[in-house]
């Protein structure tokens, strides 16, 4: 079985923080991720459908409306001859975190169910007729010494008003990646994973594809302009030196290895990092 747990946090620090423990600590949630929530009208009472208040009455009064408030979700996995050893474990890691109280809601779930839990939302969307619609993602790399910088512009400002679909911030440890793989991550211990995963089912206004990737555009183009030191996920370069300043310091790493097992350039040509020819060696 899996306890599923939900709270929110109006506090930007604190949310960050919280989130660097866990992920840091030897024992703790088996599963954790962050969440960013716009002007969310009656977020508590969405997730009555399917979790429980652990204080209804303080929940009932909670108004989401107009924030920016940040959710933190996280599971414990358990058998259930072993419940009450669960409830302990997670009844000591919540304590250490500063959420905001009347906002902690939890389930139980089978672990099947909780691994199959976006395809109940896809089925959800499904019936509405919004899951065969454009989805302008935009996935980047903070690092943690610039989120904060980077949440105030784009949670404040740029995305202050609208934004289509979901928003996760979560940290993760450098030292969990293996450095043998050609990824680009940033160079702290813990960055950021920000995902906005927004979708465009209108063909005009704030729920269009244009909108969605003029937003993207903005937070980018902050980024660059501010130093933040973002690395994009799957990066729209078109140019060789804009995936040389993307690899920075490992391009001549990534660009030894691709002469040694694909010299004539065969392999994603889509990407425009090689032209299909052989490639010399950067001097």
């Amino acid at each position: 079985m899996v306890r599923w747990i939900r709270v929110l946090y109006s506090d930007f620090a604190s949310f960050t923080e919280d989130q660097e423990a866990l992920i840091s600590a030897e024992r703790t949630f088996d599963y954790i991720e962050g969440f960013v929530i716009i002007n969310r009208t009656g977020i508590l009472n969405n997730w009555r459908t399917s979790f429980k208040p652990q204080d209804p009455v303080q929940a009932s009064h909670f108004q989401s409306d107009g924030k920016v408030l940040y959710c933190l979700e996280m599971t414990k996995n358990f058998d259930p001859d072993e419940a009450d050893i669960m409830e302990q474990e997670v009844g000591v890691l919540l304590s250490r975190l500063r959420y905001i109280q009347s906002t902690l809601f939890h389930t139980d779930v089978t672990y099947l169910e909780f691994l199959d839990r976006v395809h109940s939302s896809e089925l959800k969307l499904r019936a509405q007729g919004l899951w065969e619609v454009p989805h302008p993602w935009l996935n980047l790399l903070i690092p943690r010494s610039t989120i904060h910088r980077f949440a105030t512009e784009v949670f404040g400002n740029i995305l202050k008003d609208s934004n289509n679909g979901p928003i996760l911030l979560y940290p993760v440890n450098r030292s969990k990646w293996d450095n043998r793989t050609s990824v680009v991550i940033p160079e702290e211990e813990i960055f950021y994973l920000v995902g906005f995963l927004s979708s465009a089912p209108s063909a005009s206004g704030h729920g269009s594809v244009e909108h969605a990737v003029s937003l993207n555009d903005k937070i980018v183009d902050f980024c660059d302009k501010a130093g933040v030191g973002m690395k994009q996920y799957l990066a729209p370069y078109t140019t060789q030196q804009q995936w040389k300043a993307h690899f920075g310091a490992r391009w001549e790493t990534f660009e030894r290895r691709k002469h040694m097992y694909d010299p004539l350039a065969i392999l994603a040509p889509g990407q425009r990092i090689f032209p299909k020819a052989s490639l010399p060696m950067s001097s």
